[in-house]
């Protein structure tokens, strides 16, 4: 006779997730590369929710967690650190996505999450994505690096002096102070 106990199945993820699958970040990955992924709740029921990725040292979440009102969406950034990008190396960090229906009460999440029941639980795991930015993409960036990065200045035409300009040389303040001081006393003697 062949046992009949079989592990519970999970419930289908509640949220929409916007991507889906995967979260792209788009190089280079010299500075901190940020990427978005939305949470929307399409039920008439507060949902709670985490983020949690295999590699947390490497990514900063904002928020990691948190409430999805009914018929809301709530934005959650993913920020990959900077680190030195091997293409040739296949990453294999991942992003898993848990929410739970939300209890009457929500002002702890740590306690809700600590008495959810793992039956109830739902995740979505998506997997993270490296692209180098495409030669277009290098190109727009340098046209816009060539931008004035202030618009507001007057640009410099060329009869312009690029010298600091001082409006009064230094030995002329030092002579009307003292001129001052000297007024000063000497209407002091007279008067």
């Amino acid at each position: 006779m062949a046992s009949a106990s079989r592990a519970p199945t999970k419930p289908q993820q509640i949220l929409v997730l916007d991507p889906p699958t995967e979260l792209k970040f788009r190089g280079p990955f010299t500075t901190v590369v940020t990427t978005h992924l939305k949470l929307r709740n399409p039920t008439a029921r507060k949902v709670c929710f985490k983020v949690k990725s295999t590699s947390p040292r490497r990514y900063c979440v904002r928020p990691n967690s948190g409430v999805v009102e009914p018929g809301c969406t709530v934005t959650v950034a993913a920020m990959l650190q900077p680190f030195s990008y091997d293409p040739s190396r296949e990453a294999k960090h991942k992003f898993m996505v848990q929410s739970v229906f939300a209890p009457p009460d929500t002002s702890n999440l740590q306690a809700v999450w600590k008495k959810a029941d793992p039956g109830e639980l739902m995740d979505s795991k998506l997997r993270c994505v490296f692209e180098m930015p495409r030669e277009s993409d290098k190109q727009d960036d340098g046209l816009r690096l060539r931008k004035p990065a202030h618009l507001n200045k007057p640009r410099l035409d060329s009869s312009t002096s690029l010298k600091p300009s001082r409006t009064t040389p230094l030995p002329v303040v030092l002579l009307v102070i003292g001129a001052v001081f000297v007024g000063f006393f000497l209407g002091k003697f007279i008067l």
